[in-house]
């Protein structure tokens, strides 16, 4: 008695489907997690054909099959599990994996199928596809913007009638940007082609928690590309003088406040960001996309460089002539015989080690506040932190 008790108990608990039907297909029994992945509800089935969960043209053969197999023996419909297609109630189909038992029970035979949904295991390899695909294409249209990058600096050399000490210093900053180039791009796409081979294999065993930690992984790794790229277009566009700032007035609040939220998506564990702001008004005129840039920037540094639960402060602030934002972090800081070149175009301190980072961000970060005749200022100790700061004039409007 316990022991039919305890049967009935994992039946009925199970998390793949269970259906029992007689020797002529009629469905005895279903359990919750069958009835759950069809759509019905007991009484709907019970006593109907099983054909009536497949789509064509399996419904129409079921019969044949289950009269040819009690005739020969052969088996078409028992065995291990395969995969075939089943018929929900509002009548969309999906695919399982079903395996099939004959029981002997109480003088007569009945069927006993098994049934594994794998919706969800198809849904993840049809996005791990179109996924596939978009790298490939990613791959290949910043490989194109590098090439293109390149043969213009060749270009500018070759244009250029300067000294040989400045051609020296081309062929330094050229040999830096391609060693550069190829280490932050070579990083996040074995990281990316990993995490797909892995992918696979979890997809075989339908470990989803370990398909969306390296799905996390790759969509990480592509936005570190996008952030190289975009600071390269950053610096192609300054270079050739086609970023011009455009003025408006806007509330400093609100727009500090939607970038601490946003940029806190992307800290460390329990870092946290903490947004202050000083002064009785709210409204500065300035490049709104030009400032955003700026401090995303300065931000993401300050998340960078240093560890996990810590402090970032963040603060701006309206006097009666100038504006000053500001942004400081306790983390690894800016060694004292790196500060004189620490805006120099693909200039990196040598604390930095295996930090991903371009050497580009606080070069555009400059050349951006002086569109707008800011300053830009910062103080920072090695191993205690950097606290940078932006003050503009305020404009009258």
């Amino acid at each position: 008695m316990e022991d039919t008790k305890l049967l009935h108990a994992i039946i009925e608990t199970a998390i793949d489907g269970i259906i029992t039907i007689d020797n002529r297909g009629r469905i005895e029994s279903m359990n919750p997690s069958a009835l759950k992945i069809f759509g019905y509800k007991k009484e709907e089935l019970t006593g109907r054909n099983i054909s009536v969960l497949m789509p064509e043209p399996d419904k129409s053969r079921h019969d044949g099959y289950l009269l040819s197999y009690q005739n020969t023996g052969e088996k078409k419909i028992i065995g291990k599990g395969r995969e075939v297609k089943g018929l929900r109630k509002d009548g969309s189909r999906f695919p399982f994996r079903l395996a099939v038992s004959e029981v002997q029970y109480q003088d007569r035979v009945i069927y006993t199928g098994f049934i594994h949904d794998l919706s969800k295991e198809k849904e993840a390899e049809e996005f791990l596809k179109k996924y596939t695909i978009e790298l490939e294409e990613l791959v290949e249209n910043r490989t194109k913007s590098l090439k293109k990058m390149l043969h213009e600096l060749e270009v500018a050399k070759e244009e250029a009638n300067v000294s040989l000490e400045k051609e020296k210093a081309l062929n330094r900053m050229k040999s830096r940007f391609v060693s550069m180039a190829s280490h932050e791009f070579r990083t996040p796409l074995s990281s990316m082609q990993l995490s797909a081979v892995l992918i696979e294999k979890y997809l075989q065993t339908s470990d989803n928690l370990q398909i969306l930690k390296h799905l996390h992984k790759i969509k990480t790794a592509i936005g570190s590309l996008n952030s190289i790229l975009n600071d390269f277009l950053s610096l192609e566009k300054l270079d050739t003088g086609i970023v011009k700032p455009h003025y408006d007035s806007f509330d400093i609040v609100k727009f500090s406040e939607e970038l601490t939220e946003e940029m806190q998506l992307i800290t460390k564990e329990d870092q946290i960001i903490i947004y202050q702001h000083t002064g009785s008004e709210n409204d500065v005129n300035l490049d709104q996309n030009l400032l955003r840039n700026c401090l995303m920037n300065l931000i993401s540094n300050a998340i960078k460089y240093s560890g996990e639960r810590t402090l970032i402060e963040f603060s701006t602030a309206i006097s009666e002539d100038q504006y000053v934002f500001s942004v400081k972090d306790n983390g690894i800081g800016i060694p004292e015989e790196d500060q004189s070149g620490l805006f120099q175009p693909f200039f990196r301190a040598h604390n930095t080690g295996n930090i991903p980072g371009t050497g580009l961000g606080l070069n555009i970060v400059q050349r951006y506040v002086n569109l707008m005749h800011g300053k830009i200022h910062f103080e920072s100790k090695s191993g205690e932190g950097t606290e940078f700061t932006l003050s503009f004039q305020k404009k009258l409007v």
